[in-house]
């Protein structure tokens, strides 16, 4: 395949670069912006409530816990999938973190086990659909009713109360006035910024959700990839459960069942593509705002929470909608299938 390289092919690192160049900002962000600017605007507007410092950290705790879930959503969207299984994830990893804390074992043993009991189903889900060619849908919806059905046989349907009083410790506050878990999501998210700008396996996640056939000419490990951000989403969705159990004192089976639907929206606004090979981290930490904005506003305004899920609904619609909206015309060079050489990773 010389003749590829020759004739002005690229290699492994140049193909996910050149697919990382999509995430750059996209009209669905700028819209995005706007709209974040506009809800800002029209809340300070109708609540004096609203722009103030209790209520910034109101924000930021709930910013906080629905990041993490849509951070690992945004990296299953790049890989070319869904993750639907989030909102039976975050409900059993609650559920079985209380449930061992309260038996005595190590707090930090009992999230280590959570954690890697989350990793094990994102592995799951990546293996069925990679190995087994179902669709991401179908395949995360199937495993998201199982575990949302073991979280009400493991608590009988009943919400357990955390008995253990240092286990909460993800809710308590640092000297910086802020919860542990918000500096915790702040370190995640760096972490991720960093591993997919400039990282081989990052990279990868672009190459493998924009262009699958490319990236497997080009030598990528492509159902290792896809599995990867599936363990990656579910190991997020499960430390979310254990941070939402921290801060209730309890863990439910209920909890966390429109997670993602949120996910996907913020994911989305943020300008993941369906599609999957473009989104970023700088943008979906845009569409976590937008979205915990929109529900604070709309609860300081004493909106119902069944109308929130509405709002929900149509900025998704919205956000999908101009996702999908293409001008007529040249594709742009950042959108052309880049030729490629085999190259062993």
């Amino acid at each position: 395949m010389s003749g590829a390289a020759d004739s002005g092919g690229i290699t492994v690192g140049n193909l996910g670069r050149a697919l990382a160049e999509r995430a750059r900002p996209s009209p669905v962000m700028v819209g995005a912006g706007t709209l974040c600017v506009l809800l800002i605007v029209y809340f300070a507007a109708s609540t004096d409530r609203f722009l103030t410092a209790g209520n910034a950290g109101v924000v930021a705790t709930q910013v906080a816990v629905l990041g993490l879930v849509t951070l690992g959503q945004m990296i299953v969207l790049l890989a070319g999938g869904f993750d639907i299984s989030i909102s039976g994830v975050v409900p059993l990893s609650a559920v079985i973190f209380v449930s061992l804390a309260n038996t005595g074992m190590s707090t930090f043993l009992v999230c280590v086990v959570v954690l890697v009991a989350g990793a094990l189903i994102g592995t799951v889900n990546g293996l069925i659909v990679t190995k087994l060619k179902v669709n991401p849908l179908i395949a995360t919806l199937g495993t998201m009713s199982i575990c949302q059905g073991f979280a009400f046989v493991v608590t009988d349907g009943n919400t357990v109360p955390l008995e253990s009083a240092g286990a909460g410790f993800l809710a308590d506050s640092t000297p910086f006035g802020v919860p542990v878990f918000v500096l915790v999501f702040i370190g995640i998210a760096a972490a991720l910024f960093v591993y997919l700008k400039w990282t081989i396996p990052g990279r990868a996640l672009y190459a493998v959700g924009g262009g699958p056939e490319a990236a497997r000419l080009a030598g990528m490990r492509a159902d290792l990839t896809k599995t990867s951000a599936f363990a990656i989403s579910a190991t997020l969705a499960a430390l979310a459960g254990i941070v939402l159990s921290s801060q209730l004192l309890a863990g439910s089976p209920s909890i966390g069942a429109d997670m993602t639907l949120t996910s996907i929206t913020a994911a989305v606004l943020g300008g993941a593509s369906l599609h999957g090979g473009i989104g970023g981290v700088p943008g979906t930490l845009l569409g976590i705002v937008i979205i915990g904005t929109l529900r604070n506003g709309l609860a300081l305004l004493e909106v119902s929470a069944f109308y929130q899920l509405v709002a929900t609904g149509f900025v998704l619609l919205i956000a999908v909608s101009m996702a999908q909206m293409k001008l007529p015309g040249r594709r742009k060079k950042s959108e052309r299938p880049p030729r490629v050489e085999r190259t062993a990773v």
